[in-house]
């Protein structure tokens, strides 16, 4: 087989691979469980700052919108991986905040 040169275009199929392989490593099922209980997860300071993005390879992913913010997350990480053992196996075993301003009216 011949290499692909990189001013060619993709064929669908081979991008498709390329975003599943990515995906595999996020878990899509979990993630509205969690989104769902963040409220209650956080102090309402935190819930109405800092958003769950994701949870990928058991590391539930936080947007904050600083470092004070982020720091506040890691301080509570353990308090909350304790509140979401109750989703089970799917519950996040690592916490990760990760700085993003957020949009306008968002």
């Amino acid at each position: 087989m011949s290499r692909r040169r990189d001013d060619e275009p993709r064929s669908l199929a081979e991008v498709l691979d390329g975003l599943a392989g990515r995906l595999r490593r996020v878990d899509l099922r979990s993630v509205d469980a969690v989104r769902a209980l963040w409220s209650d997860v956080v102090d309402p300071v935190l819930a109405e700052h800092c958003r769950v993005e994701m949870v990928r390879d058991g590391v539930l992913i936080v947007a904050v919108p600083s470092g004070a913010f982020a720091q506040r997350v890691a301080d509570e990480a353990a308090s909350i991986l304790a509140a979401y053992a109750v989703l089970g196996a799917s519950a996040p075993r690592e916490v990760r905040a990760i700085v993003r301003e957020r949009a306008p009216g968002a």
